[in-house]
């Protein structure tokens, strides 16, 4: 039996120039993070006694005789990518609602090719974990996604992520001081707005219009890079960092009329008026987690201006995704 944990992501500026239909003609740079939410699978071969193969166990409970049945689609591809010959039992779980805009789908990628590789006996390298799930999700499954999530799954930690073409990323670990790292977290709240998305419907539409907003991802990248530099200036005050949220917000909103809603618009409004100094909403849009960067001193005004929404304290996170269960003997 293999398990695996992956963690969430937070994206702090530049989604939107890591679609592969931008970043392949002019570049993308991802400022995120990886939190101390988890996915786990857990997954071990099935032994030859019942009458299916496949044991399959997520929201949705299935049983197939062969790969081609499995009706979840990054189980299906990513069992076949690595040909799995052999009856498995998957099960999910995981500390955050699915179609939430922390990374969900890409995060249980990751997290199911770390764990059926490690079944396997192959320890992947956390590149090669990004790269695959990127190309199961992009080119094998066909999801409008783009590549930030997969990557920042793997790795885990504090980054900038540059994308050149859909093999040549890089990742950078932004390299602040601890105590720095400590009053970014404190000075940050999450959200739940309380309803979920399909983040592939409105991803579609903003990947339909990325080539005429050139002006607008452009002005993204310059903000990734100001946001860069004044977390690795100690001698700048992070307020600004809150402000940078709200000019990308606003930039980011402006891209498709998908993207926000009245409902988020009032909950953004709602957390600005209380004190914040700006925030985001993450992932593609239409729902999820609501950011906000708030001043110690401003946070029990947002927490009451927002008590209809639950507040979900987090952590940076370093490891990626990692196994932490093996046991060779059962294989």
């Amino acid at each position: 039996m293999i398990i695996s944990r992956t963690p969430f992501r937070i994206s702090f500026f530049g989604g939107g120039t890591d679609y592969p239909i931008w970043y392949e003609k002019h570049g993308g740079i991802v400022i995120s993070a990886t939190i101390n939410k988890y996915c786990f699978i857990t997954a071990r071969y099935l032994p030859p006694f019942f009458k299916y193969k496949h044991k399959i166990r997520y929201y949705q409970h299935e049983e197939t005789h062969n790969l081609d049945e499995i009706k979840h689609p990054s189980v299906r591809e990513c069992a076949k990518f690595l040909k799995i010959d052999r009856g498995i039992e998957i099960v999910h779980s995981a500390d955050l609602p699915a179609q939430s805009g922390l990374g969900s789908s890409s995060t249980f990628t990751v997290g199911l090719l770390n764990t059926l590789h490690a079944l396997q006996n192959y320890m992947p390298t956390k590149r090669e974990l990004a790269l695959e799930a990127i190309h199961i999700e992009q080119n094998l499954i066909g999801e409008n996604v783009g590549s930030q999530d997969q990557t920042a799954a793997a790795f885990g930690g504090l980054n900038k992520i540059s994308f050149n073409d859909s093999s040549n990323i890089d990742i950078e670990p932004i390299i602040i001081s601890n105590e720095r790292v400590s009053e970014l977290q404190k000075n940050l709240m999450l959200f739940f707005t309380g309803f979920a998305r399909t983040a592939s419907e409105i991803a579609k539409k903003q990947i339909e219009i990325t080539p005429s907003k050139k002006n607008e991802l452009n002005t993204m990248k310059e903000i990734c890079n100001e946001s860069l530099r004044l977390l690795t200036n100690n001698k700048e005050s992070l307020t600004q960092f809150g402000k940078l949220l709200n000019e990308q917000w606003k930039i980011k909103r402006s891209l498709t009329s998908k993207i926000s809603n009245k409902d988020i618009d009032l909950i953004y409004s709602a957390g600005i008026k209380a004190g914040a100094l700006g925030g985001k909403l993450l992932g593609a849009g239409g729902g999820g987690f609501m950011l906000f960067y708030v001043p110690l001193e401003k946070q029990r005004a947002v927490k009451e201006a927002l008590k209809s929404k639950l507040l979900v304290p987090f952590r940076f996170e370093y490891t990626g995704s990692k196994i932490i269960y093996y046991s060779h003997s059962e294989n």
